[in-house]
């Protein structure tokens, strides 16, 4: 009867340790206030992220050469809002900061969109020594809402269209207490094109605590001798 009640205390701690490691959001950002009507200017700071657990210190911004850059919030992908703007200039840019302090495999999704005439072609950036160095993650391609053929359906604030989604792993990114995210484009769009973002989602693994790996460590010890 011992050796069961050891054994079971074994199988709790390694389900307590297994639970500490496993995958959440880190930080989020789900568009959930509208950007001021009338917003003019060559940067913008949206705000923190509104869902995750770290959320403290966040931000997601926006950066154009034109002062006269229009920020906006139309319909999100399958949400109220979005955070889009004009005036797309090669270099211009939407950026998360976050910290990823505790957490590591790191990954990052988001839903984009676009006008007719705003830009199409895109690349994802990183940076963990506060942008001055940058490495590229994936170069994409942003598609048009309402534009013909398949799979190009307009937002709206009821139902998302998960074509639209992009998703990718990011290394150098783990446990850093500040990391830097940019979408940016890569060509000039038409003064009036537009581009929206959506649904930013930062995750990873929780990194066990010493303790608990220390613990991982005496159950496996422990299982060793219970077997022989």
């Amino acid at each position: 009867m011992q050796n069961n009640n050891s054994l079971l205390l074994i199988g709790a701690l390694v389900v307590s340790v297994a639970s500490t490691a496993s995958a959440g959001i880190i930080s989020g950002w789900s568009m959930a206030t509208a950007v001021p009507s009338g917003t003019v200017g060559s940067s913008y700071n949206y705000g923190a992220a509104n869902m995750g657990d770290l959320t403290a210190g966040s931000m997601l911004s926006g950066f154009h050469t034109l002062a006269t850059t229009v920020w906006s919030s139309p319909a999100g992908n399958g949400s109220q809002y979005s955070f889009s703007s004009n005036r797309w200039t090669a270099g211009s840019y939407y950026q998360v900061a976050l910290s990823t302090t505790g957490y590591n495999d790191i990954s990052i999704s988001w839903d984009q969109t676009r006008s007719g005439t705003g830009p199409s072609s895109f690349e994802l950036f990183a940076s963990n020594d506060g942008g001055s160095n940058w490495t590229s993650i994936t170069a994409y391609t942003v598609m048009q809402a309402g534009g013909s053929g398949t799979n190009t359906t307009s937002w709206n604030s009821t139902t998302g269209q998960s074509v639209f989604t992009n998703t990718a792993s990011v290394g150098g990114a783990s446990d850093t207490s500040t990391v830097l995210f940019q979408f940016r484009s890569l060509v000039t769009g038409a003064s009036t094109g537009t581009n929206r973002i959506d649904n930013i989602v930062i995750s990873g693994n929780l990194v066990p605590a010493p303790g608990a790996l220390a613990l991982l460590g005496v159950a496996g010890l422990l299982t060793g001798r219970r077997r022989k």
